[in-house]
């Protein structure tokens, strides 16, 4: 079910998530959807999406993404396992989404961001096309384990712009992808292990816009995921954030049987390297969208 906006609490033996979202400072709507999913006390599920294509389009995407992907999980076979149960779902979405957009002309512009991470067996499986941003805090240090689907993003990723001024651009939400807009989603897949105390932090652009990374390790550590939530939303709100925001915070309280190996940065970064290195020189969709602010 999308909680948009709402704040929901899972307490569970193995794990603590929140989500909260919020129309912030200076939108009437609230075009952001979240939602979770809880198989058992070892299996959730969670996403955000960020609508765009104009207030009602979406807002329509965004709620459609979060509401298609989550039942197609739950009702695909466990058998599957999580990555095949979560492209699936998320190509269900989108083509539902694209279906619809053609057919109702006051939507034909919608799309929109989708992450979605599940966790099953202190194992993390995510699929991720858009702007929303994950990040894995472990040992007191925060690392975005997503990359942007914008045009910005792909400049900072070529060298041909630094992190510190894409920040700041004033076309740094345009997309490079999104859902909704091409038959076929084109979609990031992450998988790697967890350990116990590590911390995921999932938002959309209207949070990690205006918080920077180091700022949500500090906001997020030494409460439960709730009071997380609340921390972030807040902080933005209180610094004028333009866009809808919305957060997931995710806390692993139980052992998984992982170890935190020593470089495991490195070796992350090594992986994600090799998997998006060869994306690098490759032409931008021709799938383009622009958050609803015109960004």
């Amino acid at each position: 079910m999308a909680t948009s906006p709402a704040e929901v609490q899972f307490p569970a033996q193995n794990f603590d998530l929140a989500l909260l979202s919020d129309a912030g400072t200076e939108r009437d709507k609230n075009e952001d959807s979240a939602g979770d999913f809880v198989e058992n006390a070892d299996s959730v599920v969670f996403a955000v999406a960020d609508g765009l294509g104009g207030y009602e389009g979406g807002e329509v995407a965004s709620s459609m993404a979060i509401e298609i992907t989550l039942r197609t999980y739950r009702e695909s076979p466990a058998a599957w396992g999580p990555a095949r149960r979560l492209y699936r779902a998320v190509q269900r979405a989108n083509i539902n989404i694209h279906n619809k957009a053609l057919s109702v002309p006051e939507l034909r512009m919608m799309g929109t961001t989708l992450t979605v991470v599940a966790v099953e067996n202190g194992m993390l499986f995510a699929a991720h096309t858009g702007d929303c941003r994950l990040h894995l805090v472990r040992d007191g240090r925060i690392t975005q384990i997503s990359r942007d689907h914008t045009i910005v993003a792909e400049r900072v990723r070529m060298g041909l712009m630094s992190a510190r001024d894409a920040r700041e651009h004033p076309e740094r939400s345009v997309l490079a992808r999104c859902l909704g807009h091409d038959l076929i989603a084109s979609v990031d897949r992450i998988s790697m292990p967890l350990v116990q105390d590590d911390r995921l932090i999932l938002c959309s652009d209207g949070l990690h816009g205006v918080i920077e990374d180091h700022e949500m390790e500090k906001l997020t550590t030494d409460v439960d995921a709730a009071t997380a939530c609340r921390r972030l939303i807040d902080t933005a709100n209180q610094r004028g954030t333009p866009d809808n925001l919305t957060c997931v915070v995710f806390n692993m309280l139980a052992p998984t049987g992982h170890k935190s190996v020593v470089g495991w940065r490195d070796r992350l970064h090594a992986l994600l390297i090799r998997r998006w290195a060869p994306r690098l020189i490759a032409k931008p969709s021709a799938s383009v969208g622009r958050h609803p602010d015109g960004r």
